[in-house]
């Protein structure tokens, strides 16, 4: 396999206080890596930085090495062009106030897409690709405030999409809805394992035993262990990861 993502002795502090610490994986080309582990293990931190997200935050240090296809994300790729190649879905949705077709042709337009034939064949890709087309195609210019939780996660998941990123973050894109949404939110993501690295940071262990390629478990900002899903959830090496898996503390 070829590695999309390498972090090397990666360190994120605010403050002075550690949120990570000495962070080295490899996330593969096409491949679910879904990060598990109680709160305050610097999931969520890992996932910001990974687009820089976290550049701003009051006190945010990095120490180590992020690239992107052998590229120094901090060193040698613009941040806007990062943002673009790596893209974001947050645990609650957040639709732009505007009508779902909008939505969906904000990003394109921005970077100079004005065609309407153009268009309207991105977000009928981009819709279809994450589960969303058939309930919405004959009211696209609904505004897109009207749909499901569900179907406002899903709608984010289609606008990410339309600027054609390469690799997909989620952070508990899941965490608000209910069974049948998040059923379809996960059929959408091993569709798009066909061309997307995706990383999947939840609190759902079921659920990255459903969807991961493989799974890392993250413990007070260390990484335990990293593997194959199914060999973590029904072998793992370390104590503490089976102690969480199993609900002993978490």
């Amino acid at each position: 396999m070829v590695a999309k993502i390498i972090v090397e002795g990666l360190t994120i502090s605010y403050e002075g206080q550690p949120a990570v610490r000495n962070l080295a994986l490899a996330v593969e080309e096409r491949e679910i890596l879904s990060i598990i582990g109680p709160s305050n293990s610097g999931k969520t931190s890992f996932l910001k930085t990974l687009n820089r997200m976290n550049d701003f935050l009051p006190g945010f240090k990095m120490e180590g090495r992020i690239a992107l296809d052998n590229r120094d994300i901090y060193r040698e790729l613009d941040v806007l062009l990062l943002r673009k190649r790596i893209g974001m879905v947050f645990a609650l949705p957040l639709p732009l106030p505007l009508s779902i077709f909008d939505n969906v042709a904000y990003g394109p337009r921005l970077h100079g897409t004005k065609n309407a034939a153009a268009l309207n064949a991105i977000v009928e890709r981009c819709l279809k690709a994450s589960y969303l087309w058939e309930e919405v195609k004959d009211r696209l210019t609904t505004p897109a405030f009207c749909l499901s939780g569900g179907q406002q996660q899903r709608l984010c998941i289609s606008r990410t999409l339309a600027v054609e990123p390469e690799v997909i973050l989620y952070d508990e894109p899941c965490s608000g809805l209910d069974p049948i949404s998040t059923a379809k939110v996960e059929e959408a993501m091993r569709e798009l394992k066909e061309k997307y690295t995706q990383i999947l940071v939840t609190n759902n262990t079921k659920q990255a035993a459903r969807v991961a390629d493989r799974t890392a478990f993250f413990l007070m900002g260390e990484l335990v262990e990293i593997g194959t899903t199914s060999e973590l959830f029904t072998r793992p090496k370390d104590q503490r990861t089976d102690d969480y898996i199993a609900g002993r503390f978490g």
